[in-house]
């Protein structure tokens, strides 16, 4: 993958949008702003979910309002998160940050996958009932949990702590995928 980042890297494309004084400030700001649509909408849904909000009114309905902001929040932070890695593409891959990120975007789809999986499998007879069941409960509970995890990465990425370039332990090196400069050229 390394090679993959090292390619991008050598466009010229890569680095006008990572040196541009306007672009890449509005395409993260973008970024930021579509997550807060995509999450916010995503949170209200789980919270409905766990029981915890809009008790009184469908899950059915909530979900036909709701959900396509949600994909249109997730649509657009796709885009932009493929744009922000195309600008930086070697030290964001090399970002402990982006790669527990990118593990917690997997878990999240796993976790989307099996709960729409289990609702085609049975039908809902609780779409009005006030409480869902545990299953429910809890797959609405771990959705928001691993992307508020997503969140906290991907902020962290922007910080250095972690870059290749620092002194780091062994174990951090290697989570980072980190090549030593010897092995570079």
């Amino acid at each position: 993958m390394r090679w993959f980042a090292e390619w991008l890297d050598s466009h010229a494309w890569s680095t006008a949008l990572h040196e541009s004084l306007h672009m890449y400030p509005i395409v993260e700001s973008t970024h930021v702003l579509s997550l807060m649509v995509f999450v916010g909408t995503l949170f209200i849904v789980d919270f409905r979910l766990m029981g915890i909000a809009f008790r009184n009114m469908p899950v059915s309905e909530l979900t036909s309002r709701i959900l396509p902001w949600t994909t249109l929040g997730f649509v657009v932070i796709v885009s932009t998160g493929l744009m922000l890695f195309y600008a930086i593409p070697v030290r964001t891959y090399h970002s402990i940050w982006f790669r527990f990120k990118v593990v917690l975007i997997v878990a999240a789809g796993i976790n989307a996958w099996l709960f729409h999986r289990r609702m085609k499998k049975k039908p809902v007879v609780w779409n009005d009932d006030p409480v869902p069941p545990l299953h429910v409960r809890a797959s609405a509970a771990a959705s928001v949990l691993v992307w508020s995890g997503v969140i906290i990465c991907g902020r962290m990425i922007a910080y250095n702590w972690f870059d290749c370039d620092k002194q780091q332990p062994g174990w951090v090196q290697f989570l980072a995928g980190c090549v030593p400069e010897d092995l570079i050229h």
